[in-house]
């Protein structure tokens, strides 16, 4: 897994009245047991060992985002009046203190792995990580030589204790908090210092190579060795490290009323200015000179979360490579699709059949061709497509904006409510506006998380209609990491409803009905409702019963107690859940039909996958709906069948290749799961690479 998941927003807190009361497991530890998933590939000897400090940067980065939105709402809510409060179903002040005691201890953890085990493995690679105290006088010199070249001219400090304004830190910033001892019986001082990570570029320092072994300091301790040179004239200078993270939920009604965009802009504003969620401190701290800093910056202990020497592990996502790719993963260079690769147009293949495209394994290149094509073909008349996270130099957008300027009808529906990718989609939506395509900003009261797009091709005097339905983004950067399914089709069971789908986005027309697609927040819940159901009847009347289903989180407790309601009348189910679940598997006469198994891996599961056996006929459907209460009730999604024989048995095989993982899958307990056949080793990721690998070499185009 190489990058972290965005796609995490703040669920309300306060329940609905229709939830029914069943066993559940709290939203939050469960949260931050899957992050502890993460923490564990830090911790494994069988991960590559720079791709282990990436798993570090990705544990941390996470847990930023946690404290800077669920942490955040958590402190909301026990401030919120008593009557309010009660009407919560749990305590926040009680879940929050089991927040932070869980979060104490995995930090405490990750701080052990970081010393006892990454930095001594780096350390036989001949890679030193060294700090001020460590280097020799030579390395020291050449330190102070480089801070006063490239660091100094970028410093600003802030001497706070002469100074009795109030301080403030922006967020997720490291800064430098400086005691200043002076030569004579005058007073101490204390001030402050941004770490210029952005304006340097880099959080690293790369210092001369000796006999083989590389060296590399840290940007702060550069500082430190600098700081005699920028307080000179004191007896003792010393520096601890602080970070902030502030509150990032944005204070917009779930509907879109009013100027919208004006309200995302002003709020992003606001973000910057949060309330303050986490302080980040190292615990030498002195206490004097910390109590001084928190007066100036308003902040209580409330906040204070016992940090260590370096904040922000975040940065070593940019750790230097020192071209040693032995320490990374293995190649795993992206593979041709069978049928489209030497496909002549993309268009044309897809009147010919359907199409399953498997990122980050296959090729993202045919969803930049399937656009690009429709842009500059002059038969197509229109272009629909929806927008929920975008590449910075999206491809795809471009050859919308392209197409618009062609003349075509270029319709696309941005989500701007897509948290931390807001000011991207006002910038894509801004561009596409001036080419001419009608953009539209959201749907009301809803969030529009499907990714979907339709060409409208004129053909013979008759529209034909080109569909693409994806569980990924069409975002080139997150399809290199997140895994996804695509199809590619013309099938006009799909594209006459995917047709309705675009009617409701635009027009807000809900007078549809689906036969084919599960389509939010119109028949999703009680298609899915329907199915367990159907399942349920199976086992009853004696037959063989089962559904498997691949997510990122199952929290929805409606959905739960169907499941639960499934398993106690037999119904086998099979659970893979990568990140947040609320379900307790295995408890008689409860839940002992349900298995629950999570993978955390190379790369970022994501695509969701459901199974239904329907009596020997399986249905097979795929999106980008979690059952969480949002993407059921709240957005709108759309779940897809996979019609073509081949293709459902092709999705289907690499979901029993996922079944089968025994080095990546943990159960619920974060233990490793060991198969029956314990002599055989399969890493789902791997062999599905090795799969599609194959089908690229039996079809002759690898």
């Amino acid at each position: 897994m190489a990058a972290k998941d965005t796609s995490e927003p703040t669920e309300p807190l306060i329940p609905e009245q229709e939830k029914p009361e069943v066993p559940m497991l709290s939203r939050e530890m469960s949260w931050l047991a899957f992050n502890y998933r993460v923490l564990q590939e830090a911790k494994d000897p069988r991960v590559p060992l720079l791709e282990r400090l990436n798993f570090m940067a990705i544990f941390s980065s996470n847990l930023d985002e946690y404290f800077k939105v669920r942490v955040a709402t958590m402190r909301r809510l026990v401030k919120l009046k008593k009557k309010t409060r009660e009407k919560l179903s749990d305590d926040p002040k009680q879940e929050l203190d089991e927040i932070l005691t869980e979060v104490t201890r995995q930090q405490k953890e990750f701080g052990l792995v970081y010393r006892n085990e990454l930095l001594p493995e780096l350390r036989k690679e001949n890679i030193h990580l060294i700090t001020n105290e460590e280097c020799h006088d030579g390395q020291r010199e050449m330190a102070l030589q480089y801070f006063k070249q490239h660091v100094k001219p970028l410093l600003v400090p802030l001497i706070f204790s002469s100074n009795p304004s109030p301080l403030f830190l922006k967020d997720q910033t490291v800064y430098l908090i400086i005691r200043l001892v002076p030569k004579g019986d005058e007073p101490e001082q204390h001030a402050l210092l941004e770490i210029p990570t952005q304006k340097h570029g880099s959080r690293f320092v790369d210092l001369p190579s000796e006999e083989g072994r590389h060296y590399v300091m840290m940007l702060d301790d550069v500082i430190r060795v600098g700081l005699p040179e920028l307080f000179p004239g004191f007896e003792h200078v010393e520096a601890f490290a602080l970070k902030l993270s502030r509150d990032a939920e944005l204070d917009i009604e779930e509907e879109v009323s009013g100027n919208l965009m004006a309200k995302i802009k002003k709020s992003l504003k606001k973000r910057e200015k949060g309330h303050p969620s986490r302080l980040l401190y190292d615990p030498r701290t002195p206490e004097p000179m910390m109590q001084a800093l928190l007066e100036r910056i308003g902040i209580t202990a409330e906040e204070l979360v016992v940090g260590s020497r370096y904040h922000n592990f975040r940065d070593f996502f940019k750790f230097p490579k020192f071209d040693r790719q032995d320490l990374y993963y293995e190649a795993h260079p992206v593979l041709p699709h069978p049928s489209l690769e030497k496909a002549p147009s993309i268009l044309a293949a897809m009147k010919d059949r359907d199409h399953l495209v498997h990122y980050p394994y296959q090729k993202f290149d045919y969803v930049l061709r399937f656009f690009d094509e429709a842009a500059d073909d002059p038969h197509v008349t229109s272009i629909s497509a929806t927008m929920y996270r975008v590449a910075d130099k999206s491809k795809v957008a471009k050859a919308l904006i392209r197409a618009a300027e062609h003349g075509k009808l270029v319709t696309v529906i941005i989500e701007l409510k897509a948290r931390f990718d807001e000011e991207s989609n006002i910038f894509w939506g801004n561009k596409l506006e001036k080419a001419g395509a009608n953009v539209i900003y959201g749907v009301p009261d809803l969030k529009v998380h499907c990714k979907i797009g339709l060409v409208i091709r004129q053909e013979e005097g008759k529209s034909v209609s080109y569909a693409y339905l994806s569980t990924g983004n069409f975002n080139e950067k997150t399809s290199e990491i997140y895994t996804d399914h695509a199809l590619f089709t013309t099938d006009e069971r799909l594209t006459q409803e995917l047709g309705q789908v675009f009617d409701f986005l635009v027009k807000g027309n809900r007078e549809h009905t689906f036969e084919h697609l599960l389509v939010a927040p119109f028949n999703l819940r009680e298609s899915f409702v329907a199915l367990i159901q159907h399942e349920m009847e199976l086992a009853r009347a004696g037959q063989p019963a089962y559904i498997l289903v691949k997510l990122n989180a199952l929290q929805d407790s409606r959905m739960i107690a169907q499941l639960y309601e499934a398993s106690q009348a037999g119904v086998k189910i099979e659970l893979l859940v990568r990140g947040i679940n609320c379900l307790l598997p295995g408890v008689p006469n409860l839940s002992e039909n349900i298995t629950v198994r999570s993978i955390v891996d190379r790369y970022l599961e994501h695509g969701r996958i459901y199974v239904f056996g329907n009596g020997g006929e399986e249905k097979v459907y795929i999106a980008s709906a979690d059952w969480m209460n949002r993407n059921l009730s709240r957005r709108v999604e759309v779940a897809f069948p996979i019609y073509d024989p081949a293709l459902r048995a092709e999705i289907r095989h690499m979901l029993d290749v996922q079944r089968q993982d025994n080095q990546k899958a943990r159960n619920s307990d974060n233990s490793y799961w060991v198969s029956d056949t314990p002599n055989t080793t399969i890493r789902g990721q791997y062999e599905l690479y090795d799969y599609l690998k194959k089908k690229a070499e039996d079809a002759g185009v690898l």
